[in-house]
């Protein structure tokens, strides 16, 4: 397998040793972990277990409250790209954050695990208003429950001109993440992507993401699905159903065929279906001793289906790969994996 794309390196530099093989636009997201009993946890109004969106004022309030903390990238488009590039794919993303220490951080991990990162920081003005990074507020109780407070700050602002047209043509597949579909600036900035990759005969794969997206912006999708924009389309059975309307989950995989070249519908312990053409699979989901945290299930299923996807091969083995890929990190708390894909994943490509 080729090695992922080095640190420091442009996108199009790694088109001199082979075509990168998934770009993907996502939230730049970093992850602050820190331990809190449940006494802070009330102090600090919130509720156990809860996740929140919140503005600039309360994550700096919750940021400054916390105790020793634990920093990681997150966001689902690019922990899809981080899992991909344990795999060995070469993999670029294209996202927001802000010229702060987050931001820092974001670029320094995503880079580290050997994704092309580019976009240039935003500059922060505290006075003018200008957002940080943005951050997920994590606070671990002693038994693991997770009360987190996201803050979207400068992922949503992504503009359009951070989408180099070479760069989508460099790729297989440009990959996009749903939530990011929502603000309306790095909307525009997808719909560039698009329009690049279509130009250059390249794939676009969409994430729905969740259930709200779909009611906010299902019409923009059916749209571009009606369109022939979307040649792999990402969901879980409940986005399904909203996207669709049809709540008999076959009955609703059915009415994508000939729309969508490819749907991959994930059924969490029920396993996972696909079409790909007149083609359809299924798997169940890989067995896991102890379900520990199933965040970033979604994201990493995806980097197992398009790891095989682009290095064609079949689609039940593509299915495969993404049901280890997401058993593993379900395993453990955090939404990137800790074990060695390559080695889980070799028993089937």
């Amino acid at each position: 397998m080729p090695a992922p794309t080095h640190s420091g390196r442009s996108a199009l530099d790694a088109t001199l040793d082979g075509t990168l093989d998934v770009v993907g636009i996502g939230n730049a997201i970093v992850d602050v972990m820190a331990p809190a009993d449940d006494a802070a946890i009330a102090a600090l109004g919130m509720v156990r277990g809860g996740m929140m969106l919140i503005d600039t004022e309360r994550a700096n309030a919750l940021y400054d409250a916390m105790g020793p903390a634990r920093e990681s990238s997150g966001g689902s488009a690019a922990n899809t790209l981080a899992g991909l590039a344990m795999l060995g794919a070469k993999c670029g993303f294209i996202g927001q954050v802000a010229d702060d220490q987050l931001g820092e951080v974001f670029a320094h991990d995503i880079r580290a695990g050997g994704i092309d990162f580019s976009t240039p920081p935003r500059r922060v003005n505290a006075a003018a208003g200008d957002p940080p990074t943005a951050r997920c507020l994590i606070f671990v109780s002693p038994d693991g429950q997770r009360t987190m407070n996201t803050f979207l700050g400068a992922a949503q602002f992504l503009p359009a001109a951070a989408v180099d047209e070479a760069t989508i043509a460099s790729a297989r597949v440009l990959y996009l993440e749903g939530y990011l579909w929502d603000p309306e600036e790095p909307r525009s900035a997808m719909r560039r992507a698009i329009a690049a990759a279509r130009a250059a005969g390249r794939e676009v794969a969409f994430t729905l993401s969740d259930g709200f997206v779909i009611a906010r912006h299902g019409d923009d999708f059916r749209a571009l699905i009606e369109a022939g924009q979307i040649d792999i389309l990402f969901a879980n059975e409940h986005e399904l159903a909203a996207l669709t309307g049809v709540e008999d989950f076959h009955d609703g995989l059915a009415s994508l065929h000939g729309k969508v070249p490819t749907v991959v519908v994930t059924r969490s312990e029920k396993g996972a279906h696909a079409f790909r053409g007149t083609e359809h699979a299924s798997v169940p989901a890989e067995p896991v001793d102890h379900v520990i945290d199933t965040t970033g299930a979604g994201d990493l299923f995806a980097a197992g289906f398009l790891f095989g996807h682009v290095r064609g091969g079949s689609l039940e083995a593509c299915l495969r790969l993404g049901a280890i890929c997401a058993g593993e990190v379900i395993s453990h708390y955090g939404a990137r994996p800790e074990a060695d894909l390559k080695r889980l994943c070799a028993k089937v490509m």
